[in-house]
C-alpha cells in the first residue's frame, strides 16, 4: 500500500534538460529504465535509448526527438521510483513539455499517448514557424512587469512576449527573430544582467505557436485523459483540473501561452509543500525552485546516487 505525502511534490523538467547519455548511470542499475525506452521506441518505430546513449547531439536536440525522449525519462525516473518506494506525492506539476510527463505519471494519460503526443507537438511546433524566423531568449536580473513592458514597446507589428515565467530574476521571452533581438537590445539597456539568444529553433509559448495548437488539439481529443491521481497544477493557469475537457484545453493553450512555473511553485508551498522532488535528467528545476520557494527542500533525482539519497529519506 503506497504512502500519499501531502508535504511532497514531484515536478518534471522539460526540454533544455537532454544530454547524450543521460540516465546512464541509473539505467545500468535499474532495468525499468530501458524497458521504458523499449516501449516507447516501439510506439515511434524509432531506437529512442540508442538515441539518447549515443547522439548524435544535433539529433537528440530536434524537438520532435526531444519531447518523447524527455517524456520517457522522466516516465522512467518515476518507475525506479514507484518500484522501490511506496512514498508517493500528493502533487505535480511540469514545466512544458514536463506537464505530460507528469500526466502519465499521476495515471491521467497512458504512457504510450502520452509519447505519440509530444512526438506529434514537437513536429507541429517545428513545422508552424520556418527555420530562421523565430526565436526565444533569457533575460536575467530584470522584474517580470519589465520584461512584459519592453517586450509591448519594441513589437512593431510582430510578436515577442515573455513566455517562461521561471523564477524570480529570470523570464525567457519568444516570438519573430528582429523582435527578439529589438528586445533583448531594450533589456541591456533597461539594466538587465544578461540577455541571450538560446540555441533553440522554435519559439514556444508564444502565439507564433497558435496554428500548431489547433492541429494538436485534433490529436487531444484522440486520447482518453482522466482525472489524475496526484493534484496537479497546469503551466498555463497555475490551477488543477479533473475534468479530461478542461485539461485537453489547458495543454492545447499551453503551446501559445506562457510558462507560470513561479507562480506554480510559490502556490505549491503556500499549500504546505516543504519538499520538491525533480524527477528526470538535470537538476535545471532544482536550480528555479531555490530561488522560488527559499525555504523549502529541493532535490533532483537522475543518477543511483541521487535516487538512493532520496530513498533513504523517505523510507526510513
Amino acid at each position: 500500500m503506497s504512502e500519499q505525502l501531502y508535504n511532497l511534490a514531484f515536478v518534471f523538467p522539460g526540454q533544455g534538460s537532454q544530454s547524450v547519455g543521460m540516465l546512464n548511470d541509473l539505467a545500468g542499475h535499474y532495468p525499468e529504465v530501458r524497458r521504458i525506452f523499449e516501449r516507447a521506441s516501439d510506439t515511434l518505430d524509432k531506437d529512442l535509448w540508442a538515441l539518447v546513449a549515443n547522439g548524435p547531439e544535433q539529433e537528440l536536440n530536434q524537438t520532435q526527438n526531444t519531447q518523447p525522449a524527455m517524456l520517457a525519462a522522466g516516465v522512467a525516473v518515476w518507475e525506479v521510483w514507484c518500484k522501490h518506494s511506496k512514498v508517493r506525492p500528493a502533487w505535480m506539476a511540469g514545466h512544458s513539455l514536463g506537464e505530460y510527463t507528469a500526466l502519465v505519471c499521476s495515471e491521467a494519460l497512458s504512457f504510450e499517448d502520452g509519447i505519440r503526443l509530444v512526438a506529434t507537438r514537437g513536429r507541429l511546433m517545428q513545422e508552424a514557424v520556418p527555420a530562421g524566423m523565430g526565436a526565444m531568449a533569457a533575460i536575467l536580473g530584470l522584474e517580470d512587469h519589465q520584461v512584459v513592458k519592453l517586450c509591448t514597446d519594441v513589437a512593431e507589428n510582430e510578436v515577442v512576449a515573455a513566455v517562461n515565467f521561471n523564477s524570480p530574476g529570470q523570464v525567457v521571452i519568444a516570438g519573430h527573430t528582429a523582435a527578439v533581438e529589438r528586445a533583448i537590445a531594450a533589456a541591456k539597456e533597461a539594466g538587465a544582467k544578461r540577455s541571450v539568444l538560446l540555441p533553440v529553433s522554435v519559439p514556444s509559448h508564444c502565439l507564433l505557436m497558435k496554428p500548431a495548437a489547433d492541429k494538436l488539439n485534433e490529436y487531444l481529443q484522440e486520447c482518453a485523459i482522466d482525472m489524475p491521481q496526484m493534484t496537479l497544477i497546469h503551466n498555463v493557469d497555475v490551477t488543477p483540473h479533473s475534468a479530461s475537457e478542461v485539461i485537453r484545453n489547458a495543454l492545447k493553450e499551453q503551446l501559445y501561452k506562457p510558462v507560470r512555473w513561479s507562480d506554480t511553485i510559490k502556490f505549491m508551498y503556500e499549500q504546505g509543500v516543504t519538499r520538491f522532488v525533480e524527477c528526470g535528467p538535470g537538476k535545471i528545476l532544482a536550480g528555479l525552485n531555490k530561488r522560488i520557494a527559499k525555504n523549502a527542500e529541493h532535490i533532483a533525482i537522475y543518477d543511483p546516487e541521487t535516487l538512493n539519497k532520496l530513498l533513504e529519506q523517505l523510507n526510513g
